[in-house]
């Protein structure tokens, strides 16, 4: 950890390109007195061929590149610790430089695809009851290039076809910057992802996705997790402030291309919302709204009350949505032979850090 904070003030009066989206690239270089079209370049470099050096990038003049060298620099993670499953989903743990920590998860779809589910912040303020990233509390937001270094590292273990926000942290809480990394990734001069590819998770700040809406396209999860505002109030306490009536009307609200979807997240918990009544209600709050269900089996974990819903449950509930035409996916647990769900990881390596002795 003292490394990090070295490297923290060796930084501190430079820029990370990372940071920075295809037009503010074009102010800082115009700035310098460039051309505008070295910004693409840049971005290529970057995130096309995953060069961090500014020595490696022999299209742009010596001159260039030791003033690059002076004024900014581009990160590059190393995940601190990776888990890997058995059934190939793999788990990085990243030290930031301040000494913190986020988890990033790598999901292995059909054929060579890969589903990368990346964090938007140090823990997460949203206090959700069934969720173990809540219990760090909120520590700070990630910037957009801490965001979009997650994909960079990934990417060196292969492809990534689709991103969710999904990790630790609430995404929309950290509106500006997830906006700012969204654009990153986007950038025809770099990754040029589609948005069609990317689904961002929320757990109903209500301002902040139509906001979100306004700014920038991208897929809509809404974690929804209940079907009575008595119980939403207890596992997500932001029901309080933004309750089903809003929560949906803005659903309805949110601006979708044809043939777009919302997505509603929805955990599957025995005994807490998985009754045949549950899943009666969940279908009169969607009526109106272009939407599909996943259906995530409640992930165990040490220190939790909760417990995962029997089979028969599962089964019975998506029958019912199904027969009522509402598109109902089974999203299977992946990676239950290691720390893969939101926080584990971190937990488990906090834990063992208090365990040692001091130096």
């Amino acid at each position: 950890m003292r490394d990090c904070f070295y490297r923290f003030f060796e930084l501190a009066n430079k820029v990370d390109l990372k940071n920075l989206t295809l037009e503010e690239l074009t102010q800082f270089l115009s700035g310098m007195g460039k051309e505008r079209f070295r910004a693409a370049q840049l971005m290529r470099w970057i995130y096309r061929r995953g060069v961090t050096d500014f020595v490696a990038m022999t299209d742009l003049s010596k001159e260039l590149r030791e003033e690059l060298a002076v004024r900014a620099f581009i990160s590059d993670w190393t995940p601190e610790t990776v888990e890997q499953s058995s059934d190939g989903t793999r788990k990085y743990l990243f030290r930031l430089v301040d000494g913190q920590t986020v988890e990033t998860v790598r999901i292995p779809m059909e054929g060579e695809r890969a589903t990368l589910c990346i964090s938007t912040q140090v823990g997460c303020a949203m206090q959700c009851s069934f969720c173990l990233t809540g219990t760090f509390g909120l520590v700070r937001n990630l910037e957009a290039g801490e965001i979009v270094n997650q994909v960079c590292a990934a990417v060196k273990d292969g492809p990534v076809n689709n991103i969710v926000l999904m990790g630790m942290g609430e995404p929309l809480h950290n509106l500006d910057n997830v906006v700012k990394a969204l654009q990153i990734l986007y950038a025809p001069e770099g990754f040029d992802f589609s948005p069609r590819k990317i689904t961002l998770s929320t757990s109903g700040l209500v301002p902040e996705m139509l906001e979100l809406g306004r700014r920038i396209r991208v897929n809509l999860a809404v974690s929804l997790n209940a079907t009575s505002d008595a119980v939403r109030d207890e596992l997500m306490p932001v029901n309080r402030r933004y309750p089903l009536k809003e929560l949906m009307a803005a659903c309805r609200q949110y601006p979708l291309a044809p043939r777009q979807r919302i997505t509603f997240e929805y955990i599957l918990i025995r005994d807490v919302n998985d009754t045949p009544a549950d899943a009666k209600r969940l279908v009169k709050l969607l009526h109106g709204i272009p939407a599909k269900v996943n259906l995530i089996p409640f992930n165990e974990h040490e220190g939790s009350a909760f417990r995962a819903p029997l089979p028969v449950s599962i089964e019975a509930f998506q029958t019912y949505l199904l027969d009522r035409d509402i598109v109902a996916i089974r999203r299977a647990s992946k990676g239950q032979d290691i720390s893969a769900a939101c926080g584990q990881l971190k937990g488990k390596l906090e834990r063992q850090q208090r365990r040692l002795p001091a130096p």
